[in-house]
């Protein structure tokens, strides 16, 4: 029986061939996936092990020094200009550096500049960055990086040694354009230009990336310079350690030489944390490609199961006649599982060579919304193999026992007929538990909705899943309409062609829904992610148009924040009536189970009232000063704060505790629900730059806003706005996320379009005769393709018909459940919708090609002759 399954399979290549289109594309997303989350990972644990030293002393500030109100916190605080954010910055004197070079065990010590607004301008004028990404400026040390590895070294040209003298890292070197010997123009955050000459070009010899950041680094003293006034101190310290000396020997050496206010760790200890808070931060896109892989899988389960059960069935007598022969039924199901085991291993194999192009392709998709990973090489760890054979053997057996199982059940006796017929699972009872799947779907869903569950992400994920299966089961029955529905009208345009097109649709319902539902599934979740994206910019606008009072807005083009001077020379322009500075950070709360993170707003009071729109419900925001906040209605709600209350929170490694004053109605247009006066931010040490201005004029029109362009002209990375073209980005990343999403889903979509090519295609080799049978009474090679065709165009129809159905239940559901985080407005697009159910169409003709064209080819003798 084993050497009759395998001969079977190799007699068979086409369909060997068919058969492992759906395992290696299933298999490919998964493996794809989990190269690049490894790949995402080695990136930055690689890029932390080789920024640290092997002991990284820092200065740091007690709870009650640090404390928001009642400490002297930062002198200086609240003057603006860069001299008092300098001064607030917490630093350690270059004399504190030179004790630790001579601390027992230590073979050097090196002082630390850094400064995250260093904006690189590319020779075409443009800042090279990404959005949200860090421009980082630092002194070049030379130093090695914690446990021997090398960090940053020279790979062309020479390090920086004096004023003038700048080193790039090789990425940004690349995408700017320059060169060892050329003039680079930077812009720092301090509004100076730049024009220091290129001497080095600098790269990670562990590996590594800075993943859309940019690096400059300068000599010490220019760096010093730059960013700390002129002062000799530095922001960090790296200790080495000398052979044979631990890192934990050389901490504990270090902290006993530490004054006050400073502490030593080791560089695992900071390497480890750093990473591990910044990959739990992007964790989502782990999970997010995750959810894919598994959307993916389920659609190729599909295809390994219809795959299958045609295979099968045109084996049926055959394995029919093994058991007439002397098979057991164990025997008989043995053969069938042997075969899918061989194409299960031929098949994830393919898939993983696939994953690896698809693991590139992901990482140029992501490259093009600031995480750049060009640099780092794709990692292959032993789990991705392992992940990959399980998934692609396990799923494609689990697939083919069902129709094994059934095989197993005909009788000897069969075998003497012509025709064999499998039994076919009950319709009635599919029918009732495709039901009851949906119905336990819908459950999970509205719980995950309302929140009235713990990890309600999971029942989200879980009830779309369920009721997408449940669908599924239940479609031969609940489709039967639909079935009844195109054969008529294709009866009515095209005759008997359309006739005998209707009937084979008609004639499998299971097979022909099964086929439907992997395009249903794609076109269901795409559906929902075209009302989510159109919902939420539709919230945009709205959200805008009321709360929104300004006439112009200035902000970063990469996100970072810039001098609060901008605002100054801002409200000095003739016809300026007032200029709002709104700037926000990101801290983590105190209590509960550990740290969470918490974004913070800062904004001046008039500005809120007036420009910002905010109405406080309760409190009173008269009060609102440092150390206190005024919070969101519904997070207010959410968190369980009231008038009254302390918020507990760590921002830039200080302790605040800031007092709510207010609680104000939920305004879309604030960066965050915490909002508090942007002193608060001063004295916790944050420079003293604006991410945001809101610009009131008396009349907006040409000249002034030729006057305002010309207040930032020189400053490349900032941009001023009206409200459309302001409203237009901001809906910018919404377009950008939908469009990921589509991209991926588009590969759910090839897999459900080779499937109906595939279905179709072992189809026609199922009906060699019958189709021979209708050549012999008349039916012409062109009525015989579009016979095909028309089945493909109803297998693809139905699929769109319930995936666009499904898909705007859950967007709408969706929008609802998220009307209280003010996305208030649902959308439904309807052109983009219609757009899913062309595209369908489009499939269907295309998919039906090749099967189509192979069965005009068929001899019609040959054919009639087939068994």
């Amino acid at each position: 029986m084993l050497r009759a399954a395998l001969k079977s399979l190799l007699a068979r290549k086409v369909r060997l061939v068919m058969s492992t289109f759906a395992i290696v594309l299933g298999v490919a997303f998964v493996a794809g996936t989990l190269v690049f989350t490894d790949t995402l990972n080695r990136s930055f644990t690689a890029l932390f092990a080789s920024t640290v030293g092997d002991v990284v002393v820092t200065p740091v500030t007690s709870d009650d020094a640090a404390s928001i109100p009642g400490g002297a916190g930062a002198p200086g605080a609240g003057q603006g200009g860069a001299g008092a954010s300098e001064r607030d910055t917490p630093t350690l004197p270059a004399r504190l550096v030179k004790r630790l070079a001579r601390v027992e065990g230590a073979a050097r010590a090196d002082g630390n500049v850094l400064d995250a607004a260093v904006f690189v301008i590319d020779k075409n004028g443009k800042a090279v960055a990404a959005f949200g990404a860090p421009s980082l400026g630092s002194n070049w040390t030379g130093a090695p990086a914690g446990q021997g590895l090398v960090g940053l070294q020279i790979v062309r040209g020479d390090p920086p040694k004096r004023r003038g003298e700048v080193v790039l890292d090789a990425l940004t070197a690349q995408r700017s354009g320059y060169a060892v010997g050329e003039e680079v123009t930077l812009f720092t955050g301090g509004e100076r230009v730049l024009k220091p000459t290129l001497v080095g070009i600098a790269d990670f010899a562990e590996g590594g990336s800075f993943s859309g950041a940019t690096w400059t680094a300068f000599d010490t003293r220019t760096a010093q310079r730059l960013f700390l006034g002129g002062r000799n101190r530095f922001h960090s310290a790296w200790v080495t350690a000398a052979p044979g000396v631990t890192q934990e020997e050389l901490r504990d050496r270090v902290a006993e030489v530490l004054p006050a206010g400073y502490e030593a760790r080791t560089g695992d200890d900071v390497a480890d944390e750093s990473s591990s808070l910044l990959l739990q931060g992007i964790s989502f896109l782990t999970t997010f490609l995750l959810i894919f892989a598994g959307i993916s899988l389920v659609v190729g389960a599909f295809l390994i199961v219809n795959t299958f059960s045609i295979l099968v069935a045109q084996r049926s007598k055959e394995l029919a006649l093994f058991r007439a022969l002397g098979a057991s039924r164990r025997q008989v199901s043995a053969s069938v599982l042997v075969e899918a085991f061989v194409l299960g291993v031929v098949g994830s194999t393919l898939g993983i060579g696939l994953g690896v192009l698809l693991a590139m392709a992901i990482r140029t998709l992501f490259g093009t919304f600031g995480l750049d990973l060009s640099g780092q090489p794709l990692v292959f760890a032993p789990r991705t193999f392992v992940a990959s054979y399980a998934v692609g053997i396990v799923v494609t057996m689990v697939a083919a026992w069902f129709p094994a199982r059934r095989t197993a059940r005909i009788a000897p006796i069969q075998a003497m007929r012509d025709e064999v017929a499998l039994p076919e699972t009950s319709l009635r009872r599919r029918f009732l538990g495709g039901l009851a799947l949906g119905a336990a779907g819908g459950g999970a869903l509205a719980l995950g909705l309302m929140g009235t569950v713990d990890r309600a992400g999971w029942f989200v994920g879980g009830g779309i899943l369920a009721i997408l299966l449940g669908v599924s089961a239940a479609a031969p029955v609940i489709c039967q309409p639909f079935l009844l529905g195109a054969r008529a009208l294709f009866s009515a345009l095209m005759g008997s062609v359309g006739l005998l097109a209707g009937q084979n649709s008609l004639r499998n319902p299971r097979r022909t829904t099964a086929t439907a539902s992997a395009l249903m599934i794609g076109l269901a979740l795409a559906s929902t992610m075209a009302i989510v994206g159109d919902s939420a910019k539709a919230s945009v606008d709205r959200a805008l148009e009321t709360n929104f009072r300004g006439d112009y807005v200035v902000s970063s083009i990469v996100g970072q924040p810039f001098s609060a001077s901008i605002a100054r020379r801002m409200g000095r322009v003739d016809g300026v009536e007032r200029v709002a500075p709104v700037r926000f950070t990101f801290g983590e709360l105190e209590g509960g189970e550990g740290g969470r993170p918490q974004g913070l707003t800062a904004a001046r009071l008039p500005a809120l009232r007036g420009l910002l729109g905010v109405e406080v419900l309760r409190g009173d925001d008269s009060r609102l000063a440092p150390g206190t906040v005024i919070v969101g209605e519904s997070h207010a709600e959410q968190e369980g704060l009231a008038v009254g209350d302390t918020l507990a929170m760590q921002v830039n490694g200080r302790r605040l505790r800031l007092d709510v004053v207010g609680i104000f109605a939920d305004n879309p247009v604030l960066p965050f629900p915490v909002v508090t006066d942007p002193r608060t931010l001063l004295r916790a040490g944050l420079p003293d730059r604006d991410n945001l201005l809101v610009v009131d004029v008396t009349s907006p029109g040409p000249v002034l806003e030729s006057q305002l362009e010309g207040v930032i002209g020189r400053l490349p990375t900032l941009t001023l706005k009206d409200q459309a073209a302001f409203a237009a980005e901001q809906r910018e990343p919404i377009d950008q996320l939908v469009l990921m999403i589509f991209a991926l889903l588009g590969l759910a979509l090839l897999i459900a379009v080779l499937g109906i090519v595939n279905t179709l295609a072992l189809s026609v080799i199922e009906r060699t005769r019958e189709i021979g049978l209708l050549r012999a009474i008349g039916l012409q090679r062109s009525q015989l393709r579009r016979m095909i065709t028309v089945e493909s165009v109803v297998i693809a129809m139905l699929g769109a018909t319930l995936g666009v159905g499904l898909g705007v239940g859950f967007g709408i559901a969706l929008m609802h459940s998220l009307r209280d985080q003010g996305l208030e407005v649902i959308s439904v697009p309807w052109d983009q919708l219609a757009a899913f159910g062309l595209v369908a169409l489009v499939v269907g003709v295309v998919a039906a090609v090749l099967p189509a064209r192979r069965a005009a080819q068929l001899d019609v003798l040959q054919a009639i002759g087939t068994d």
